[in-house]
């Protein structure tokens, strides 16, 4: 039997990339998809796509950052599904730059989008388990929650908040049998590396998969079990001497 038959998976940023690789598997073991992102013209794309392949996708384009748009593609996930079992939080922005030269634009962009509405989203998911008796959230962090880059300073201050988010959502959600857990990719060879003009063969890089398979083993455990954190990199690339 697949192993997500029947599971209601939402997955924020599922337009391109790491969501749209975990959409992928995670539809192919049987979820019914609700999937949101910014591009509207990329994400019915992806939605397009995998209903070819035979999955059942609502599919929303929403700013993950935006409270009223949040609460409104939870309310149409929840009429069309009627339950959440699973949320993946993996919308993100990427900003940076020597910190004298990081804009608050670009500061609130990445925050934005990677913390708030990992903040948003899970307090809307929270609030549907909770009411019936459960359910899983996997925020999608990065190695730079532990050890940052040099000119990160807004993608790491988001990340590090993702995980500490993470942290504090675990333990809200005990007494009600909801489970936040937290994935920390490497390099991942995505769009927005290719978009950015940057060689991604420069550095050791996984493909989108990797951090899908990862992602599905962490929330087909056991509803009493968490598999807290988890780190995924290339063998090869810098980590502990990172900087």
């Amino acid at each position: 039997m697949p192993l997500l038959s029947e599971k209601v998976v939402v997955i924020t940023g599922a337009n391109q990339g790491i969501g749209k690789g975990i959409a992928r598997l995670f539809a192919a073991e049987g979820a019914r998809l609700a999937l949101c992102a910014r591009n509207a013209e990329k994400l019915e794309q992806t939605a397009a796509e995998l209903r070819e392949e035979g999955a059942e996708v609502l599919a929303a384009p929403t700013d993950v950052s935006n409270e009223d748009q949040v609460d409104a593609f939870f309310e149409d996930v929840l009429r069309e599904y009627e339950r959440i079992d699973i949320l993946v939080n993996n919308a993100g922005a990427f900003d940076g730059g020597r910190l004298d030269e990081v804009t608050l634009e670009g500061w609130n962009n990445v925050i934005g989008a990677c913390l708030t509405g990992t903040f948003l989203c899970s307090r809307a998911a929270f609030a549907a388990m909770k009411s019936q008796g459960g359910g899983r959230i996997l925020n999608i962090g990065s190695i730079s929650a532990q050890r940052p880059r040099e000119g990160s300073a807004p993608y790491a201050a988001a990340k590090f908040g993702v995980w500490g988010l993470t942290q504090a959502i675990a333990l809200d959600g005990r007494p009600f049998g909801i489970v936040c857990s937290c994935l920390h990719p490497g390099n991942v060879r995505v769009e927005r590396r290719s978009d950015s003009g940057k060689d991604s063969d420069a550095e050791p890089m996984m493909e989108t998969e990797t951090i899908a398979r990862a992602a599905l083993a962490m929330v087909t455990l056991p509803a009493d079990v968490n598999f807290l954190e988890a780190i995924v990199l290339p063998r090869d690339q810098d980590y502990l001497g990172r900087g």
